[in-house]
């Protein structure tokens, strides 16, 4: 299915995203229209959504539509944060950095398999409305608890959240397969007898096969999620214990530069010998 990448009109679509919430009224309203095209999107995917089908669910035409957003590439920004909207975040007092990026995940997750859909309205000038940036500031909060640099903070953020729309992707690609062709993934694969005949030249993957490694394949998300935080805590204790090596180091001599040695207790050493200590004495001595 390929991706629906219509281009907003932006300052429009933030002033929809960020806008005073409407009186909830009866009749049409632009909350309903949104929950509409959510509701399209999930039973059909993103590609089936026009405004025609969404007018429709009201009995109406779609040109009462446009009395409240300007056409589909506005309105998919607004459903991206609605769907965001059913899962608020929880507070996170208490929470280390690892367990704080998990629950986040796990919630971007529940929201991909909830709307799959989702994946294919993403991209690099997608507008953030309030409950998108709600979830990505908490990201950034407890990831900032790592103890790491503000860029390395921003960078795992982007990583993990990558990974998720990564898998997701994968996993709405196949139900979007199992629904236009009505043949499951599983069975689709079972029956290409042609294509596995020809792989026996691989021994690598032969000996995977027959030593039972594709029986029970692990899960993507678990596995992945776990790898990728694994990656991010051995880069988080690499920093600390760069930070361990340069307080036992004790920094730099103020006069030569060579390292200090570390060990000493009481008052932190400048200079990395007597020698560097009286050239700084005389130094001193001559500015008087």
């Amino acid at each position: 299915m390929a991706k629906d990448d219509a281009q907003p009109d932006p300052e429009r679509a933030i002033e929809l995203l960020w806008g005073a919430p409407e009186p909830d009224r009866p009749g049409l309203s632009l909350g309903r229209i949104v929950t509409a095209a959510v509701e399209v999107a999930d039973a059909e995917g993103l590609a089936a959504l026009s405004m025609r089908k969404v007018a429709e669910r009201f009995g109406t035409t779609t040109m009462s539509l446009y009395r409240y957003v300007p056409g589909k590439a506005e309105l998919v920004e607004l459903m991206r944060d609605a769907v965001y909207g059913e899962f608020p975040m929880e507070p996170s007092e208490g929470l280390g950095w690892r367990e704080g990026l998990e629950r986040w995940s796990r919630r971007a997750w529940g929201i991909h398999q909830r709307h799959p859909w989702l994946v294919h309205s993403a991209g690099t000038r997608r507008l953030p409305g309030p409950n998108i940036m709600a979830g990505y500031d908490h990201a950034l909060d407890v990831a900032s608890r790592s103890g790491l640099a503000p860029a390395e903070v921003i960078a795992v953020v982007n990583l993990v959240g990558g990974f998720v729309e990564s898998v997701a992707r994968q996993a709405a690609d196949t139900v979007e397969l199992q629904r236009r062709t009505g043949v499951s993934h599983e069975r689709w694969w079972s029956e290409r007898e042609s294509l596995f005949e020809r792989l026996n030249g691989y021994p690598a993957l032969e000996r995977l096969w027959k030593s039972g490694g594709m029986d029970t394949p692990l899960d993507p998300f678990e596995f992945g999620l776990r790898s990728t935080l694994d990656g991010v805590q051995a880069l988080v204790e690499g920093r600390a214990s760069e930070v361990t090596r340069d307080e036992t180091r004790g920094g730099e001599c103020v006069m030569c530069g060579k390292p200090l040695d570390g060990g000493v207790r009481g008052r932190p050493r400048d200079y990395c010998s007597r020698a560097c200590q009286q050239r700084a004495y005389r130094q001193r001595q001559a500015q008087a």
